[in-house]
């Protein structure tokens, strides 16, 4: 079977790679030849693999599309992928982000309910447990808001609340101090964008990163507000960061109330909102699982485990 594949819009150079090494890496892979002239590919093989590629290359298209330069480390993740998954109905339409590391797209059950949440809420609640996915399609929402232009900026905040450790005993200044709270924001960022690209952003003030305490008295418009591990902040602190919220702005909010560090008869702000708001409309609130889980297989039984132990 052949088939033609015709490109348009786009830089060649980028999605096919310098001497062509894109498309010479696919063919490593995938039992399928292909002749590039100009902007046709002609893909000649049998006729599931020849699908195979074409769902490939469409990701590939649309990673271009946003901007960013293909390789065949991208490459390989996709063909590490389930192709089944990335043919979805609507496959496209399902990929929330076209980030450096290939589509960013709903794995579970639970992740599709929470883009469908994004989509439809002005505020996102997000609770489950770690492993789950919450901050990081969270992030990956966010800059998909930017790169569309439908907002302005990006503000991520976390409390700094210790988990068995103490502040004051940490070294360096406030910001050292603080920093390791922020880390796993900076992790979703750099695992989304260049890192070149997410220092330019943060220089310009396009993403903060910052502790939640910083939210007190402003007003966020034109923005994607996230919160990340609200279970650790205080009714009081929730509160404020709800009513940060401006024109034109979204929030989101992740936590796990099973991982609560605040002091003892402290009550957690996440807790509450989750009574507190379940009955307000365009207000999304989505309870993540174990089967949710999309890290190493080994989580998932690590939770079950604690889970039975609380039992």
């Amino acid at each position: 079977m052949k088939k033609t594949f015709e490109i348009k819009g786009i830089d060649l150079i980028s999605l096919y790679g310098i001497s062509d090494q894109n498309i010479t890496f696919i063919e490593q892979y995938l039992p399928v030849n292909i002749d590039i002239r100009g902007d046709n590919l002609f893909c000649k093989g049998l006729k599931k693999d020849i699908e195979d590629f074409s769902v490939v290359l469409s990701h590939m298209i649309e990673s271009v599309k946003k901007g960013n330069n293909i390789s065949t480390k991208d490459i390989k993740q996709l063909l590490a992928m389930n192709i089944k998954d990335l043919n979805a109905k609507n496959n496209i339409d399902d990929v929330l982000f076209y980030g450096k590391k290939g589509p960013v797209y709903a794995r579970s059950i639970g992740q599709k309910n929470l883009l469908k949440a994004f989509f439809e809420n002005e505020i996102i609640i997000s609770v489950g447990p770690a492993g789950t996915g919450k901050t990081f399609l969270a992030v990956a929402y966010a800059i998909s808001l930017l790169e569309k232009h439908e907002i302005e900026k990006i503000v991520l905040c976390r409390p700094a609340v210790e988990a068995g450790e103490s502040l004051g005993f940490l070294p360096g200044d406030l910001r050292d101090k603080i920093d390791p709270y922020l880390a796993p924001l900076y992790d979703a960022l750099n695992d989304l964008l260049p890192k070149n690209k997410v220092q330019t952003l943060i220089n310009n003030k396009i993403i903060e990163i910052i502790p939640l305490a910083y939210m007190r008295g402003r007003t966020i418009n034109n923005a994607a507000m996230i919160l990340d591990e609200a279970q650790n902040a205080s009714p009081i602190q929730m509160k404020m960061f709800l009513t940060r919220l401006g024109i034109e702005s979204k929030a989101v909010i992740t936590g796990d109330i099973s991982q609560i560090d605040l002091p003892k008869k402290t009550n957690s702000g996440l807790v509450e909102v989750l009574k507190i708001l379940k009955n307000i409309k365009s207000i999304g609130i989505i309870r993540l699982s174990e089967s949710d889980v999309t890290r190493h297989e080994i989580v998932k039984d690590i939770i079950n485990a604690y889970s039975k132990l609380k039992k």
